[in-house]
């Protein structure tokens, strides 16, 4: 377990604390939710709901959006809109943070996690054809995984640390199988994939606005897509599936998913900085990636020509024979100098949570939880403070590489 500084809970960091990444709360955020205070619209119906919507769907390139209380719940409902039930398995990354996964057994259904590429670290289409070719069978009209006798129902593909996925590879082999998209596009907002935003590309894309996300409302979530249907559907599901809201008849089992009025508020005005938080994103990038790109033993992020990435959190490799010092050994050091740093999540293949799957060989993402670390890269980071976490680096690798 790597040590934490110990403090109250709830107490400030240090001032000279560098920490990963905090919420930046620059623009109308005060004047937005007073407004709801000052009206009573507090809950879940109000004005700054719809408006947060649309303001994501067009951001997304989306028709529809629906908001929730968080990215969790819209990748929830997003599974129940793609027709995945009981017993099913969907195709989704392993490096990813485990809330995809959590969402597929929810609906009962069984995660089949898939290598990253090893160029942008994304889920591999590759992989993906591979496993259907190989692993899966027609039979009375639906796609059989051969090893376990289940139905293959949807895509997920996860758009990790700001980047794309191809998109567009994982479309042809989606059509060519009939196999909704589901895109988890939580960490992806406002990046491009061939000059279209993430999250209205595939069937259905799915949002969080958590604090470490590149916009925020504390909690809450979004779901969006261009078929009205399920748009309709969503809306009904995240309401509790009230057919009469009078007389308190419900149709289905429904979900008490819906994003509150404050929330919904704070992420109006947060939207109305986005492409500010963005720049400022990928100006700490590039400054990273100047800095650093040159040290033997340090890889730097790419991205595609086809991509626009947000660098939501700015992640470098570390090659411990170059470098004299593996990614866990100094992020300690880098935390004995107040710098927060962290390694990217546990693949979820290796997840205890997830031990009863039947597991595909993911090497790439194994060699990336090993090697990876995630660099303070908050929006509102300031350049002293950057340098400061540049200078660290090159000492601490000076020093072991010697």
């Amino acid at each position: 377990m790597i040590a934490t500084e110990q403090r109250a809970p709830g107490a400030p960091p240090p001032e000279d604390f560098v920490p990963l990444i905090v919420p930046e709360i620059r623009g109308n955020e005060w004047a937005y939710v007073k407004e709801c205070l000052d009206t009573n619209w507090v809950s879940s119906v109000g004005s700054y709901v719809e408006r947060f919507e649309r303001m994501v769907a067009e951001r997304a390139g989306a028709k529809f959006a629906v908001a929730t209380t968080n990215g969790t719940a819209a990748l929830h409902i997003a599974l129940l809109l793609a027709g995945v039930e009981q017993d099913d398995e969907v195709l989704v990354s392993s490096l990813t943070f485990i809330a995809p996964a959590n969402t597929i057994r929810y609906v009962g259904a069984w995660p089949v996690f898939i290598d990253a590429e090893p160029s942008y670290w994304q889920i591999d289409p590759q992989r993906i054809a591979d496993f259907l070719e190989r692993d899966c069978v027609w039979r009375n009209g639906a796609l059989i995984r051969k090893a376990t006798g289940r139905r293959v129902r949807a895509i997920l593909p996860v758009h990790i640390l700001g980047h794309p996925a191809d998109l567009d590879a994982m479309q042809q082999i989606a059509d060519r199988y009939a196999l909704p998209v589901i895109e988890d596009a939580t960490e992806g907002l406002g990046a491009q994939y061939r000059n279209r935003s993430l999250g209205g590309i595939g069937d259905v894309g799915c949002f969080s606005f958590n604090g470490n996300k590149i916009i925020t409302t504390g909690g809450g979530g979004m779901l969006v897509t261009n078929r009205q249907d399920w748009a309709e559907r969503a809306r009904y599901l995240t309401t509790q599936a009230k057919d009469d809201p009078i007389e308190y008849v419900h149709g289905t089992v429904g979900y008490n998913y819906r994003l509150t009025n404050l929330l919904a508020a704070m992420g109006c005005a947060q939207m109305e900085n986005l492409d500010a938080y963005i720049e400022a994103k990928r100006r700490i990038a590039a400054r990273y990636r100047e800095a650093l790109g040159c040290i033997p033993g340090i890889t730097t992020p790419s991205e595609a020509e086809w991509a626009t990435s947000t660098h939501w959190m700015y992640t470098i490799r570390i090659d411990e024979c170059q470098t004299g010092i593996d990614a866990r050994a100094l992020l300690r050091a880098l935390h004995a100098k107040k710098i927060q740093t962290r390694p990217l999540w546990q693949p979820m293949h290796l997840s205890p949570a997830h031990s009863t799957n039947q597991h595909l060989p993911c090497p790439v993402a194994e060699a990336l939880h090993g090697s990876a670390l995630s660099l303070p890269c908050s929006v509102g980071l300031k350049g002293a403070d950057q340098d400061r976490v540049i200078n660290a680096i090159r000492g601490i690798i000076e020093t072991h590489a010697a």
